[in-house]
């Protein structure tokens, strides 16, 4: 198949690294990228609207070797990473996954990854657009804390959908295919090192599939495909409209190094009682009693009017399943309760927007783990 995209219109070199599932995405008739951790993220191989139905009702892939993986081992490491996060880690259990903030001494937010508990002191980040690994050097330098860091040969794959689970169970069988929500196995396919989580971007049963050989990409590739063949498997890009359904935030669009956890909503992330001391925690302490002054607000956005600035849009998306326009808005919080109506500029004119409950779809999020 010739390929669809023609990377000779990008100015490429070393620093923007191909992932080792690069060459079968171009194959597979990928049309767009991005750059993202310094890498190529593929974006579309169709009409995003089609993308988004088969990832509802069938099986998708999508190549996402850009969340890379900052490496933390040594015999100081849980109490190292437990000092990045404000979440207690001696909640997670070796084989254990946790959604956690990385955040900064003003509380702000430097990245929100997945983390992996591999062993009692060995960690994965897996990781949002930025440079965390710079970040947890500078951490380590002045810590005192016997610790290793790295960025490990480590490339994950997404299988996203309600026909991953049969996937999976094909290529690993029923104990990986029935893991719970969060958790993941150590594990081979016929050689190719993986480990499989039960994790997803997409508010949809999920899988990621971390590749531990990135010589083993293609093969990888072909071999999960191969394995959906008959289920009408197909790769595509991260979908924004089912994770902003989903009330999945996006780290360098939705919150920022300058949003702090309790005004995107993740003030649960934050364990004021835990015994470990984590960067941050004053500042977010004195968030908490006080309160924040704005919030990320859902909103369904409607008709035509003009007004005044007080914040702004963050993401926004037509929703085929609600047949509407949906997304997040930064206002003050005296704006952000259910119901509040607003207006927003847009680039054919002014809307009205009513703040509404998020997550907009499934706000138990019991899809993801059945």
């Amino acid at each position: 198949m010739t390929p669809t995209f023609d990377m000779a219109l990008i100015q490429r070199g070393a620093r923007l690294r191909r992932s080792p599932y690069f060459d079968a995405t171009l194959r597979a008739g990928c049309r767009a990228y991005t750059v993202y951790n310094h890498m190529f993220l593929p974006t579309r191989y169709d009409d995003l609207h089609a993308e988004y139905e088969r990832l509802r009702t069938g099986v998708t892939v999508w190549d996402v070797s850009v969340e890379r993986q900052v490496e933390i081992t040594g015999p100081d490491a849980f109490e190292f990473t437990n000092l990045l996060t404000p979440r207690d880690l001696s909640k997670c259990a070796v084989g254990q996954g946790k959604y956690v903030l990385i955040t900064a001494d003003d509380g702000g937010i430097v990245n929100d990854p997945v983390l992996l508990r591999l062993g009692e002191n060995h960690f994965w980040l897996a990781l949002a657009d930025s440079d965390v690994l710079l970040w947890a050097k500078g951490v380590a330098l002045n810590s005192g804390l016997d610790v290793r860091l790295c960025e490990p040969d480590v490339s994950p794959m997404q299988v996203q959908g309600p026909k991953s689970k049969e996937v999976v169970r094909r290529l690993f069988g029923d104990g990986v295919a029935g893991l719970r929500y969060y958790f993941f196995a150590e594990t081979d396919l016929d050689g190719i090192p993986v480990v499989v989580t039960r994790t997803g971007w997409s508010g949809e049963v999920g899988y990621e599939i971390y590749l531990r050989d990135g010589s083993r990409g293609v093969e990888l590739w072909d071999r999960v495909m191969d394995a959906g063949a008959d289920l009408g498997i197909a790769p595509t890009g991260p979908s924004d409209i089912r994770r902003i359904e989903a009330g999945i935030l996006n780290y360098g669009i939705d919150m920022t190094l300058d949003t702090n956890p309790y005004e995107v909503g993740l003030g649960w992330q934050v364990d004021h009682g835990q015994e470990g001391d984590f960067i941050g925690r004053e500042a977010l302490a004195r968030i908490a009693a006080e309160g924040p002054g704005r919030r990320l607000a859902g909103v369904e956005i409607a008709g035509g009017a003009d007004g005044e600035a007080i914040g702004f849009v963050t993401s926004a998306v037509w929703s085929p399943r609600l047949q509407r326009n949906i997304g997040y808005a930064m206002v003050p919080t005296a704006f952000a309760e259910s119901g509040t109506r607003l207006r927003v500029a847009t680039p054919d004119g002014e809307r009205e927007v009513v703040v509404v409950r998020k997550p907009f779809v499934d706000p138990d999020k019991e899809i993801p783990k059945s």
